[in-house]
């Protein structure tokens, strides 16, 4: 470096050749004519000639140095920057010599008022202030206005810049110094002046190499880091607008900022410019080291280390870093005005920056001034659907005042160590050990609070993580290793200060570098060199967990999130280190040594995530062996190998641990997705091992192995679901009942973990039975001002988990307590309050119907519905049992109608009698079709004398004739005997008073019924005569052997039946005469037109909760909807576990029946064919998943099907499935043929408004790019289906085998978080496809309780059915009703 321009002296006077007074009187002299001509525009200049302006400036130069007691040194500066514009706009007070030759003279003038910026005493006045501000802003203007200066004016230029601001920066900064109040604009001007003459005239490389050198020396002044990072960012928003296009995430910085960069600075220029300035620094590390090599920083400088200031200056160089980082990921950047409080607490600005899924280190910029753009890192609170029942406190701040440059650092002191709480509700204990991370109190001032907020993902026209770290790989690499500098004297506890000290920048290095890792593209691959240096970096910086630095700590944790799922290699080798960490985290419920500079929700998030990306690995890669560090240093005496396997149970301890710490409503419903992931992957291998174990064991004749499958031991499934179960149960008994969003998460994972097919025993099932009970007994018993819709959906949702239970598992039932338990709280559900309160026994007629609302009675009713049906297998899928069916004609036709007797049962249950003799016997048989809100039955009835079971077979012979033999002779011949009713001596028995208390009959008699009685004596007198005849006649009576009558074959069965029930009285078929109380029994009149259509309506309700998913395969770089769905035409063009996972899903099922075919999972290949899955589209099979309570049709659009004909019907139906009518109440019509054969299960699910998308993508930063609205014009053609209601499910590949999940969707909801599947999700393919199930049907499921248009199905069934009957009731009087039943229909 030029040592005249290092020390900053420019040209002396001559006048310095005299004595002091001399020089002062001739420059007073001069100087205050020259100053009175300024201000007139009509006074021209006194000076002539070249040698008089010479003369008169060797007196200005001299002028500037006078001290400042007088006006001198302000005339001069006045005169100096009044002739500075003669290169920009020439004035009549301007000399003409100066005029004619403007560059040589401002050459000149420059050099002389680097006088005024020499040490002087009286500096820190107001008046000398505003002398050097009014030279900087006029050299501001001249290099703004300017346009004839020469390369010559431009260096000189550049180079007075950096000698004052060498003389102002290079000494240590005091406060109210020069530097301190002047840094700012001085620097400010020095950029802005450079950049101008980058554009016009590019400074030679020697300029360049000198303005490194002195700003290497000026690292201490934060007003210069803050200009660069400034200057820098305005350059990389243009260059990335140049680089990548207008397609790429714009980097917004502040206009000041980017008017900074000359509009009309060329391309290429901009580039060499933005790689110079970024370079002008020199590596920022060097702030944080003693000596750096390869450079030699002034005196002045290493003198100035001991300031305190250089940890935050470090800090804000690599928060510029970042800054420059996220900008080349193409993450959006937003503006934020700056905020005060901020300042006056932690001494630098907040901001707001994006991460992936969770909130983590990032960049924003706000307005003027720059000192208030650099932002401090961290983390913003959880969405407002996340929040926990009681509110999240914000982050809060230091309230220290950050240290003034004269007190001692913050980081010499020492605080109490804290041990850290290993899941247990304990506070943190107190221990004897000494730690400087272990403190309970809030950290050192330098250190920034943290802050978070969501961050998009990058784009995917980022450039490649090589490219970027060989930008920045050397800087950050550099800081994440600060603490580790060889040239560290000391020992460890030196190197311990040194992390505290610079914590804040090393923690940013180490949140930048993992950011740039995990923004790894799919098919991209990694410098092996940068691999292992980051590995070696996330190491050290975890080490022990205990003892790492928690700025670091907290930093690589956040920005981690996905770095066990972006398929880089060998990072693995980090699972042992990573569980630690974890440990140290997650089971600590306090986290007292990150209070007050990270939100500990956001850093627990980010630790779950993570968790979340490791549980899977220990049973995908069970062999596979991993170094573990027994004390976490690098020797080799102190490595041992042990498989992926044996790391499980700290995942499951640090799991369970996080639950009962977490205090965060988001966060524990992560957990509890990740719970049920676990568990049913764990199941999932247990039983292929035992299967395989089996068949293994039968084939070699071998005894079985206890372990199987990568040493999976047996049960291990089993013992994890009683104690999740257990957990669970406990908690939302307890902990988690006032919370409505958790409360949802809990009874669904409930539900799901149900399904998995464990061997408990049957004590813990009813156990969990009975908590569920219990919690709907607490959530129905709540204070009526409590009740709420949420409160509602939670009873209605612990409802469907009772369902799922009792379905899963019947055999619960056959329990009488558990059976009992059940009917109570259906009870409670539909009446508001059980029969049987402590002692007290309420018959069901005295209780008061209160339920708590509509919702809950319906859902109480379904459950009523389930346990009625329970004990018998329910029908694979909707098996229609119409008419047509019964009698071997078409299904529900008027002739087959018409051969029915309808009758209503109760106002909701509809009864079809056919009277048929079923069989050769002429049996009174019945068949009875039974349609009711719970679905459509089939039942035969037959009428015998004796059980089935206690016929022999001459008894089952029908009682025929058989001939009789002759007639005897004494048949029909009378005896004489005359039968008493009382005995012969009762009339000797004396009457008494007491025989008259009970009057004759013809006494009591009233005169019609005397008129009777004689009748009847009339009769008999003639039966008399009739029987005496033969004896008066005296002729013998002709004697006929009796015959059987023949045998009936009516029986009017219905009547028969209806009888039995005892629904023929009087009492069941009065009518109130109110009309809205409906008799018990109540016929229909099957005559009347429309009745068939109405039953069809019927029919084609379903019984079920249906939905339906739409499948997509994108391939990698595809961007149109034409080319998706083209992908599925054939099997070559998707992968065979896209195939396997469809198989997963459901199975086939033809279009336009009800009933699955008798196509098993073996036959699935045949039925795919060469398909790559476009077979499911509709048109012939969908896939179908159905159990007893849900049913799910997944639909895979092809290329075929949008084209094809039937698009057309096919989108009608659509509608009706997606829910695309603004009212989404269900208007039931009768489907066509057409429909029904496009997609069997449209009818079912008119009305719904779920509308998940499942795609299978290869590359994942393809998501970015998916075409969903063009999608969703390719499957439907009329009415527009908003995007913001669709659920987007992405499932990507990873090399591994595993597979991770992104979601998508509208995410206004509170309760928007559906589990078991949550962003960033990785599971095995065992459990991929009952996932994605269960987070449909969860999905689903959150959407209808939500919605005020969608009621459960038995609740459409029975409005259908009341329909019915307000239509079609047959009012006729009691008599006809009778006579009916004896005729034909």
């Amino acid at each position: 470096m030029d040592q005249s321009l290092s020390s900053g002296r420019g040209h002396v006077s001559v006048l310095s050749c005299f004595p002091p007074g001399v020089g002062k009187d001739v420059a007073v002299a001069l100087v205050k004519p020259l100053r009175a001509g300024l201000g007139n525009p009509d006074t021209r200049s006194l000076l002539r000639t070249d040698s008089q302006v010479k003369w008169t400036m060797e007196v200005l130069c001299y002028g500037l140095t006078l001290p400042l007691d007088g006006d001198t040194v302000k005339h001069c500066v006045d005169v100096y920057t009044d002739w500075l514009m003669a290169l920009a706009s020439p004035r009549d007070s301007i000399p003409l010599p100066i005029i004619r030759e403007p560059n040589l003279y401002v050459q000149k003038i420059l050099r002389h008022l680097c006088s005024l910026f020499l040490p002087r005493s009286d500096q820190v006045s107001a008046v000398y202030l505003s002398l050097c501000q009014q030279v900087l802003c006029a050299v501001q203007s001249l290099a703004r206005e300017s346009a004839v200066m020469s390369r010559d004016t431009w260096e000189t230029l550049l180079h007075f810049l950096l000698r004052i601001n060498h003389v102002m920066l290079a000494p240590p900064t005091s406060a109210g110094s020069l530097s301190d109040q002047l840094s700012e604009l001085s620097m400010a001007v020095l950029f802005e002046v450079w950049l101008l003459s980058c554009s016009r005239c590019f400074p030679s490389r020697s300029l360049w190499q000198t303005g490194r050198q002195m700003l290497s020396s000026w690292r201490h002044q934060p007003a210069m880091v803050e200009q660069w990072c400034r200057v820098v960012s305005a350059l990389t928003s243009r260059l990335l607008l140049l680089t990548f296009g207008p397609s790429f995430p714009q980097f917004k910085v502040p206009d000041e900022d980017a008017a900074l960069i000359p509009a009309d600075m060329d391309d290429e220029r901009v580039s060499h410019t933005w790689f110079r300035f970024l370079h002008l620094l020199s590596n920022p590390v060097d702030i944080s080291r003693p000596t750096a090599p390869g450079s030699s920083p002034s005196s002045l400088e290493e003198t100035s280390r001991g300031d305190s200031q250089l940890p935050n200056i470090f800090f804000r160089a690599m928060r510029g870093v970042s800054m420059l980082v996220d900008a080349f990921l193409g993450v959006a950047v937003a503006d934020r005005e700056p905020t005060e409080q901020l300042l006056s607490q932690a001494g630098i600005t907040s901001r707001t920056n994006f991460r992936d899924r969770l909130p983590s280190l990032g960049v924003s910029v706000s307005k003027s001034p720059f000192r208030d753009r650099i932002p401090s890192y961290g983390l913003s609170r959880p969405r407002s659907g996340s929040a926990p029942p009681t509110p999240v406190n914000v982050l809060s701040l230091p309230t220290a005042p950050p240290s003034s440059t004269s007190s001692p650092p913050t980081h010499i002191k020492r605080l109490k160590a804290v041990n850290v709480s290993k899941a247990t509700s304990k506070p943190p204990v107190v221990s004897s050990s000494q730690h400087p991370w272990r403190a309970p109190t809030c950290p050192p001032p330098f250190c920034p609070p943290l802050y978070s907020s969501p961050r998009p993902s990058p784009s995917p026209l980022r450039c490649n993580v090589d490219s970027l770290l060989h930008l920045f790989g050397s800087w950050l690499f550099d800081a994440a290793l600060v603490s580790r500098d060889p040239g560290l004297p000391g020992d460890h506890c030196d190197v311990i200060g040194m992390s505290e000290r610079w914590a804040a920048g090393q923690a940013e290095a180490c949140g930048t570098i993992c950011r740039i890792l995990t923004c790894k593209k799919t098919a991209e691959d990694i410098l092996p060199v940068y691999l292992s240096r980051f590995y070696l970096v996330l190491q050290q910086s975890l080490k022990v967990p205990e003892e790492a630095c928690p700025p670091v700590l907290a930093s690589i944790l956040l920005n981690s999130t996905s770095l066990f799922c972006c398929d880089l290699r060998g990072v693995n080798v980090l699972l042992p280190t990573f569980i630690s960490t974890l440990e140290s985290v997650l089971l600590d419920r306090e986290l007292l040594r990150f209070k007050g500079f990270v939100n500990q929700v956001d850093l627990r998030r980010g630790s779950i995530l993570i968790l979340l990306s490791l549980l899977p690995l220990p049973l995908h890669f069970p062999s596979v062996q991993s170094q573990m560090l027994l004390d976490r240093r690098l020797s080799g005496d102190h490595i041992t190998a042990a498989s992926f396997l044996s790391l499980k149970p700290r995942l499951i301890s640090v799991l369970m641990g996080a639950l009962q710490t977490e205090t965060d409503t988001f966060n524990t419903q992560i957990i509890l997705s990740a719970m049920l992931n676990l568990v049913q992957d764990s199941a999932l291998l247990e039983a292929a091992g035992q299967i395989q174990q089996k068949t293994e064991s039968q084939r070699r004749g071998a005894i079985p192995n206890k372990w199987s499958r990568g040493n999976v031991q047996s049960g291990s499934a089993g013992i994890l679901w009683v104690q999740f179960v257990r957990l669970l149960t406990q908690r939302l008994s307890a902990q988690w009942r006032n919370d409505s969003a958790l409360c949802l998460s809990v009874l669904e994972v409930l539900g799901g973990l149900a399904k998995v097919q464990v061997s408990v025993e049957e004590n813990e099932r009813r156990r969990a039975l009975g908590l569920i009970c219990s919690h709907i007994v607490f959530q129905c018993s709540r204070p009526p001002p409590l009740h709420s819709r949420d409160l509602h959906s939670i009873i209605v949702a612990a409802f469907y988990c009772l369902n799922v239970w009792l379905t899963q598992h019947p055999s619960m039932l056959h329990k009488q307590e558990s059976l009992l338990e059940v009917l109570e709280i259906v009870e409670l559900g539909i009446s508001g309050s059980k029969s049987r309160q402590e002692q007290d026994v309420k018959c069901k007629e005295e209780k008061d119907f209160n339920p708590a609302s509509l919702r809950v009675k319906d859902a109480a009713e379904a459950t009523l519905s389930c346990v009625m049906q329970v004990s018998g297998a329910f029908p694979f899928l909707r098996i229609l049992a119409v008419e047509g069916t019964q009698i071997s004609c078409s299904p529900s036709s008027d002739s087959s109608v018409k051969k029915f007797r309808y009758f209503v049962v109760d106002g909701s249950v509809i009864l079809a009698f056919l009277e048929q003799p079923q069989g050769p016997e002429p049996e009174p048989s019945l068949r009875v079709l039974i349609r009711g809100p719970s679905g459509c039955h089939t039942w035969t009835l037959q009428q015998h004398l004796q059980p089935r079971e206690g016929r022999t077979h001459t008894q089952q012979k029908t009682l025929s004739p058989e001939p009789g033999a002759a007639a005897q002779e004494d048949a029909g011949i009378r005896c004489d005997i005359t039968h008493q009713l009382l005995p012969e001596s009762i009339d000797t028995v004396a009457t008494v008073k007491a025989d008259l208390s009970i009057p004759d009959l013809h006494e009591t008699v009233s005169i019609e019924v005397q008129k009777q009685l004689e009748c009847v004596r009339a009769a008999l007198k003639r039966c008399r005569q009739v029987e005496a005849w033969p004896q008066v006649s005296k002729h013998p009576p002709v004697m006929t052997t009796n015959k059987l009558p023949p045998l009936a074959t009516k029986f009017q069965t219905a009547r028969l039946f209806l009888s039995h029930l005892g629904l023929l009285t009087p009492e069941t078929l009065k009518d109130s005469g109110t009309g809205t109380v409906l008799p018990e029994l109540v016929s229909l009149d099957s005559s009347l037109p429309g009745f068939t259509d109405e039953l069809r309506r019927l029919d084609h309700l379903p019984s079920r909760n249906c939905d339906c998913a739409f499948v997509f395969y994108m391939r990698a770089g595809q961007k149109t909807a034409a080319e998706i769905l083209n992908n599925v035409e054939s099997s070559s063009s998707v992968t065979s576990h896209f195939l396997d996972f469809l198989l997963s899903l459901g199975w086939p099922v033809e279009a336009g029946h009800r009933q699955v075919l008798n196509t098993q999972r073996a036959e699935f290949p045949a039925v795919l064919g060469d398909s790559g899955g476009g077979v499911f589209n509709g048109e012939k099979f969908v896939l179908m998943y159905a159990d007893a309570l849900t049913e799910i049709t997944f639909i895979i659009p092809s290329s075929t099907s949008s084209s094809s004909p039937q698009k057309s019907v096919r989108s009608k139906s659509l509608q009706g499935l997606f829910g695309l009518s603004p009212n989404s109440t269900p208007q039931p019509v009768s489907p066509s043929v057409d429909e029904m054969k496009s997609f069997p299960s449209v009818s079912s699910s008119v009305g719904s408004e779920s509308k998940p998308l499942i795609i299978w993508v290869e590359r994942f930063e393809d998501i970015d790019s998916f075409p969903l609205s063009d999608l969703l014009l390719e499957i439907k053609t009329e009415t527009p289906t908003s995007v913001s209601n669709v659920q987007l499910i992405f499932i990507h590949p990873l090399k591994s085998g595993l597979y991770r999940l992104c979601f998508h969707g509208n995410l206004a909801s509170k309760f928007n978080l559906i589990i078991p599947l949550v962003n960033g999700s990785v599971v095995s393919k065992r459990s991929l496809g009952f996932l994605v199930r269960e987070t449909v049907i969860n999905y689903s499921h959150r959407r209808r309780l939500e919605s005020d248009s969608a009621p459960p199905p038995h609740v459409r069934r029975k409005q259908v059915i009341s329909d019915i009957i307000a239509r079609y009731r047959s009012r006729c009087s009691e008599p006809t009703f009778y006579s009916a039943l004896f005729q034909d229909p």
